[in-house]
């Protein structure tokens, strides 16, 4: 619309930071040691449940909500629901042993873990508009969700084991993207590439 007489036209410049490397690496890391623990190396403790609420789940609520601030649908829906995934996790974790309720069963996570695996599908989908890293993300985690469904469906632990390999490429491509976009943006050309945006 064209400035009428004695009318100013006032354009506003997003300044904010980019909050995706944030959520990225909340997500990644804790997907990382989270799935180190799946793998055999070590057991389910503290650190991961630490992780697990506060950098994999209120980081990234916080990148979410730093997302909506700049208009990214995708990176609000994304950052926030894993950051709640997060927490949920860890509540199911935490609640039968505080003795607030009765524990889930293998059932019932593995239900859980395939309504996950359907969401991040659905994001994957949304990925294929964006670039090469974000699609790895979104389809590893996708596979992840899967294996985790089926190895509490059937009890194998060969499955939980490849799950929690699996599980750590998939968290280390989310590290990959983080990093790629920080040392993008400090040095001003692409020192790791994020891949073709899809048009």
């Amino acid at each position: 619309m064209a400035a009428q007489a004695g009318e100013s036209i006032v354009i506003t410049k997003d300044t904010t930071a980019n909050p995706a490397p944030l959520g990225l690496l909340g997500f990644g890391m804790t997907t990382v040691l989270l799935n180190i623990h799946n793998a055999g190396i070590y057991e389910l403790g503290t650190m991961i449940l630490a992780m697990g609420i506060f950098y994999g789940g209120l980081a990234q609520i916080i990148a979410g909500v730093m997302e909506w601030k700049k208009n990214n649908t995708f990176g609000t829906t994304a950052f926030t629901s894993y950051g709640l995934f997060w927490l949920t996790l860890v509540g199911l974790l935490l609640f039968n042993k505080w003795g607030w309720w009765e524990g889930a069963s293998d059932n019932a996570m593995a239900w859980y873990f395939l309504a996950w695996g359907f969401f991040t599908f659905c994001m994957f989908i949304g990925t294929l508009k964006l670039n090469r890293a974000l699609q790895t993300v979104f389809l590893t985690l996708t596979v992840l969700f899967v294996l985790l469904a089926i190895r509490d469906w059937t009890g194998n632990e060969i499955v939980g084991k490849i799950a929690g390999w699996e599980g750590i490429v998939c968290g280390l491509s989310a590290v990959y993207a983080a990093v790629a976009q920080i040392w993008n943006e400090v040095y001003g050309r692409v020192v790791l590439p994020l891949g073709p945006m899809n048009k």
